[in-house]
Parts: C-alpha cells; sequence; structure tokens
C-alpha cells in the first residue's frame, strides 16, 4: 500500500473531527469522524487496501491534530 498523509484535525465545538487525505499533493476533505469506525469507512471508501488493517496510531500515516487519537468529543 503506498502511504499517503492523513490528517485527523483537532476536536470541533460540536464534536468530530475533520478528516483530510492527501493525494498527488490535492487536500481532500473526507467528512467528520464521531468514531474510529467512521475514520475506517472514509479510509474504505477512497478505496485504500484493508482500511481495517490500517494502523490508526501509525503516526507515518495518520496525523492526529490537537488533542489525543481517538478521541472525538
Amino acid at each position: 500500500m503506498e502511504q499517503v498523509p492523513i490528517l485527523v484535525q483537532r476536536i470541533s465545538p460540536a464534536g468530530g473531527r475533520r478528516v483530510v487525505i492527501r493525494i498527488r499533493g490535492v487536500d481532500t476533505v473526507l467528512g467528520v469522524a464521531f468514531s474510529d469506525a467512521d475514520l475506517v469507512e472514509f479510509l474504505r471508501r477512497m478505496e485504500l487496501p484493508d482500511p481495517d488493517e490500517l494502523g490508526l496510531g501509525d503516526f507515518e500515516v495518520i496525523a492526529w491534530q490537537g488533542g489525543r487519537p481517538h478521541r472525538y468529543e
């Protein structure tokens, strides 16, 4: 799998985190995740191979911005 940078932005005041993926230098907002399951689903929709097996704590692939990883509220 080609590693692509995925940014999970800081928690919004309403809850949830915006998920952004950079492909070929272009940032695309995938949606707002309210759980790790949402994040995995966004990656599945991008047709990444085996998104269920992607290490959601893998800091070479996913950058968690502001706050602790895996928290959405």
